[in-house]
């Protein structure tokens, strides 16, 4: 990047966060919290975007196609899994994400890691949805390195009720696992 386009983003961003502090101080006086508060209870909670059947028939899968019925550290049951997850177990399936910096002791040729939905480090352990984060287990010969864009992973996907319990089946609020799917992965690009 040239210093000129640093520049002009940093000037952009600075802009951003003036604006949006002058409309939560109310400076521009037709908009308030309780405004905000209001038009936040319509919006629908985030579109889900599951991949569609001719993606999921060549394994590309995202995370939406990976959720299901469970409240952040929520107990985990096996009878919550549904057809469509099911149908995934021992598939070879791509799956964009973000390789999880905290899990990680070296930068390159790693063999273990965690692959979360987003880059803002929130998506694993307590707090986390179960279903926002996957092991990957490279396979024999496979390793990865790390990088803070997104990545595809591909190889076979597991669902794994036992490996990944809190110790005594019972964590921080309740929760039972810190994961329940894994990649044994082949590639990751």
């Amino acid at each position: 990047m040239t210093k000129q386009w640093i520049c002009r983003a940093l000037f952009l961003r600075s802009l951003f966060v003036a604006f949006y502090s002058a409309v939560g101080l109310g400076i521009f006086g037709h908009f308030n919290h309780a405004d905000a508060e209001e038009i936040s209870e319509k919006r629908p909670l985030a579109e889900d975007r599951s991949s569609r059947a001719t993606a999921i028939a060549k394994g590309e899968i995202n995370f939406d196609d990976l959720k299901f019925d469970i409240q952040k550290d929520g107990a985990f049951e096996d009878s919550m899994l549904t057809d469509k997850l099911k149908s995934l177990d021992g598939r070879n399936v791509k799956l964009r994400g973000y390789i999880l910096p905290s899990t990680l002791f070296v930068q390159r040729g790693f063999k273990k890691f965690v692959l979360v939905r987003d880059n803002q480090e929130c998506c694993f352990g307590p707090g986390a949805a179960l279903f926002d984060a996957v092991f990957i287990e490279m396979q024999p010969g496979r390793t990865a390195d790390f990088v803070t864009r997104p990545v595809t992973v591909e190889g076979i996907f597991e669902i794994d009720t036992e490996t990944y319990k809190y110790p005594g089946g019972v964590g921080p609020k309740g929760a039972t696992h810190l994961a329940i799917f894994r990649i044994r992965g082949k590639s990751v690009d």
